[in-house]
């Protein structure tokens, strides 16, 4: 399997394990990251594929990270919900290592590239991927916060959410 199958492969796989996420938190507000994120991934393996519909300049102006930053905004929804989830936290970071494996392997295959628009192609990948981290860290972030304050709630200051 040469960089560019197993580049495919991954992202494949992380539509699949992304749809299964969303499937998990049906009942809450993370399904909608979890299926933006199995969309995203699907288009990147389209594109790895040449069977992409977009161009590469439709995907340079997704602006999806600002998107999932308002799933936050309704933390107060959130927060009575979170008691079902925090037995998920390990699935969230392994799900943050499996984004940085993938950034990883597209600064690889950034190295290797042969004309400009594998470079370019590769440098947007690398930036989605990105996006897709910083998103997933956000969650683990919000998840902990949560499981800290249970756990030290009698200890000092909380800071503000």
């Amino acid at each position: 399997m040469n960089s560019l199958e197993f580049a495919i492969k991954m992202e494949v796989d992380g539509e699949k394990y992304y749809r299964e996420q969303a499937k998990n938190n049906e009942d809450n507000s993370l399904k909608t990251v979890f299926l933006k994120l199995a969309n995203d991934e699907r288009k990147h393996a389209n594109f790895l594929r040449g069977e992409a519909t977009e161009s590469l300049d439709d995907l340079e102006e997704n602006d999806s990270f600002k998107e999932y930053k308002n799933i936050f905004q309704g933390l107060d929804d959130y927060k009575n919900e979170i008691k079902t989830v925090p037995t998920q936290l390990d699935v969230y970071r392994m799900a943050l290592k499996r984004e940085e494996e993938s950034i990883e392997l597209y600064k690889d295959m950034l190295e290797e590239a042969n004309t400009k628009d594998e470079e370019r192609l590769f440098k947007l990948l690398i930036k989605e991927e990105s996006n897709h981290y910083r998103i997933i860290k956000d969650i683990v972030h919000h998840l902990n916060r949560a499981e800290e304050w249970v756990e030290d709630a009698e200890f000092g200051l909380r800071e503000e959410y």
